[in-house]
């Protein structure tokens, strides 16, 4: 039997990209309890996944994990330019001006995750791409390469089994809590425009697979009610590439209807 629909009274996690972020505002607007994306946002299920392993072990970041944020000493030098430390783990959001400021920000944002986590009847999961970049040297998938040279990563295009097999394993270990699962609408431009089909479908074909297998989990059509309903880009913002907002209350709409008592 799959999960019922989401009540009142119920503590929800959003994890994922900026769509998830839009969806988690607006549910909090209606007030539902809701904490969004304690890493700042995360595009791939890599990403996704090991934010969920952090919280459900309070996972303390160390100076190990801490990151200048632009090694590039042209761009460093220019008027204006925003530089600091932050984690391979997390969004540029969490850029700091020390590291000593970074890691109290983080560990204090993880601290009150993992209480939410461990409180969270509902996980929302939002997937943006299926494309990741491995840092070589760490040998890790990073949530965002944060203007560090080419050279240090590897592009790798996620396979569907990977995510199936990791996305079957969280949901199986907390099989008390219900997923929700959806593909992002947002369009990835700079994967190009065959890329970003391909890792869509990657993306929808994985999450059909894990939502078949696992009773505690359910999927919202996001993706389809843009891309296959409304097909046009009258129903993008200027850059072509968000959802406008008419088309977000679209979503939203057909999202309250489905999913919320």
């Amino acid at each position: 039997m799959k999960p019922d629909k989401i009540k009142i009274s119920d503590s929800i996690l959003s994890l994922g990209s900026c769509f998830s972020t839009e969806m988690s505002r607006r549910l909090s607007g209606c007030g539902y309890k809701v904490l969004d994306n304690p890493f700042g946002v995360l595009f791939n299920p890599v990403s996704i996944a090991n934010a969920i392993k952090f919280l459900a072990d309070r996972h303390l970041f160390t100076a190990d994990d801490v990151v200048p944020r632009d090694t590039n000493p042209v761009r460093k030098s220019t008027a204006g330019h925003q530089s600091g430390f932050v984690s391979f783990y997390h969004h540029g959001s969490f850029v700091r001006p020390t590291p000593e400021e970074f890691l109290n920000d983080a560990n204090t944002s993880l601290e009150k995750a993992s209480e939410a986590f461990r409180n969270a009847q509902w996980i929302i999961v939002t997937f943006g791409t299926a494309w990741t970049y491995r840092h070589i040297e760490r040998n890790i998938t990073v949530a965002n390469c944060h203007k560090h040279p080419a050279w240090e990563f590897r592009r790798e295009m996620l396979e569907i089994d990977s995510i199936v097999r990791t996305w079957n394993g969280i949901t199986g270990e907390y099989a008390d809590k219900r997923f929700l699962f959806t593909v992002s609408p947002i369009r990835h431009k700079k994967d190009g425009m065959h890329g970003n089909q391909l890792s869509k479908a990657t993306l929808l074909l994985a999450v059909d697979r894990i939502v078949s297998s696992r009773p505690n989990t359910c999927y919202f059509p996001s993706y389809e009610i843009v891309l296959d309903e409304l097909r046009d880009y009258k129903w993008f913002a200027e850059d072509q590439v968000h959802p406008s907002q008419e088309a977000i209350d679209i979503v939203w709409d057909r999202f309250k209807h489905a999913m919320l008592e």
